[in-house]
């Protein structure tokens, strides 16, 4: 049995042709995403390529995810931003949603216009505990039918204004969906019915948006978005199918066009004592993105984080000759480094201290704090010190000569760093780049899926 897997990302789309009764990648091929007109033109063009290496190549089953067009982007609406605000921004990152800013309290008109401008796909409206404060996320829910774009409402927070916020948004003619609230009592997560949600309204509206239609209908499965299936494919690696051991805590970096994706599968515990734990509890399985820190997309606010002549001098190439590669790929997305030549060197600088910002805001900090029984440490956050294996993901890592150096990133070099970043991790490369698609099988056979998996991640 046969079947070939797509992976529509944000500048490239990625296929692989795969022998399912042999376990084995026969080949993968790719092409540029074809955004801007149909996002077919690109799917069929990486089919071509691939025919050419696999022509008579005949599949059963069509297996497809996406990230095309940035992704899923929403907006997330909490109570509190260390509470609910947080667990709202946990929901969405977790569904492969691209959280492009989270707005806390009652919003007023400025974040009103805000909301606007992003012109999100989806908001997640969050909002007290059951039985706690009602008053806000009512406020909100009417302020949210006062903005003028066309986007759905998941309400997922507290179930005693349930009744109210229905009427409202149906009064109102807003596209809407109730569900669990994340943080039904405090401090505890309820993260799985939004995540749901999330995943439902992405096949049922942004697909066709995205130019996926045409797509959808040659398939018999869902097309889920594309950080979704890489963090299915972490839980597995991670923690083993029926038949198969897992690797134990992991972390992977998925570099792209568009944004620098973080996963972790740890329970992130302290790993020193005399230890003060700030928050509310992170979930084993997490996600962030950033969204400014992507290869190409939003390579110019990636660089408004960095010193370019610093960076220059590391690299011993002028200034002018880094900015010129920087405006170049801006201008043209498709555009690939020489190999082995200068502009891969200034690929590769950029591409790891993406992966530092992107790490540093995804992990644990700890502070020291003065108190009247003597210095204890405040821990907020997952401590990912411990964590022994990463998996580097990302067209920048296997089109580079020197993928350890960047994946090297993630990595806390300094004894005294507040960043609990992995202190001696070892690094898997998707050389290929399938993990995403091999992620997808396991709807059809975890074991095959993680069996696969570990052949291709390949260290470094």
């Amino acid at each position: 049995m046969n079947c070939l897997t797509v992976d529509f990302g944000s500048t490239f789309t990625k296929i692989a042709a795969i022998d399912m009764d042999r376990a084995e990648v026969l080949a993968t091929a790719g092409a540029f995403t074809t955004i801007d007109s149909d996002i077919t033109e690109g799917f069929y063009c990486a089919l071509t390529n691939l025919q050419s290496e696999l022509s008579d190549f005949r599949y059963d089953e069509l297996f497809c995810c996406s990230s095309a067009a940035g992704g899923l982007k929403m907006a997330a609406l909490g109570l509190v931003p260390e509470l609910t605000a947080k667990a709202a921004k946990t929901a969405a990152s977790s569904a492969g949603a691209k959280v492009v800013k989270t707005f806390s309290y009652e919003i007023q008109k400025k974040e009103q216009d805000e909301i606007f401008q992003i012109n999100p796909d989806l908001v997640l409206l969050c909002g007290g505990t059951d039985g706690g404060n009602k008053e806000v996320i009512i406020a909100n829910a009417k302020k949210l039918c006062a903005i003028a774009r066309d986007f759905t409402v998941i309400v997922a927070g507290n179930k005693i204004a349930a009744d109210q916020l229905e009427k409202i948004f149906r009064h109102a003619n807003r596209d809407f969906v109730m569900t669990e609230n994340v943080m039904p009592t405090f401090n505890q997560l309820n993260i799985e019915p939004a995540k749901e949600c999330i995943k439902d309204l992405f096949i049922r509206k942004i697909v066709d948006a995205k130019g996926l239609s045409k797509i959808r209908k040659m398939t018999s499965r869902d097309i889920i978005p594309t950080p979704l299936a890489v963090m299915n494919g972490c839980e597995l690696y991670s923690q083993g199918s029926k038949n198969i051991p897992g690797i134990g805590d992991l972390m992977a970096v998925d570099i792209g066009g568009a944004t620098t994706d973080i996963y972790s599968m740890s329970h992130g515990l302290p790993s020193f004592s005399n230890v003060m734990v700030k928050g509310i509890p992170e979930p084993f399985s997490k996600r962030t993105v950033e969204g400014d820190l992507g290869m190409r997309y939003s390579l110019s606010s990636l660089v408004e984080a960095l010193n370019i002549e610093h960076l220059a001098q590391e690299l011993g190439e002028s200034e002018a000759f880094v900015r010129e590669w920087i405006a170049k790929c801006c201008a043209q997305p498709e555009t690939l480094a020489d190999n082995a030549g200068a502009t891969m060197r200034v690929e590769a600088f950029l591409a790891r201290r993406a992966i530092e910002i992107a790490v540093e805001r995804h992990c644990g900090t700890v502070d020291r704090v003065f108190t009247p029984a003597g210095e204890v440490f405040a821990l907020s956050g997952k401590d990912l010190s411990e964590v022994q294996h990463v998996i580097g993901i990302g067209g920048v890592l296997i089109n580079n000569n020197d993928p350890a150096f960047i994946l090297q990133g993630v990595q806390n070099d300094d004894t005294y760093s507040r960043y609990l970043k992995p202190k001696h991790p070892a690094y898997l490369l998707d050389k290929r780049y399938v993990f995403a698609s091999l992620a997808l099988l396991a709807e059809l056979d975890p074991d095959l899926a993680l069996t696969m998996m570990k052949k291709e991640m390949i260290p470094i």
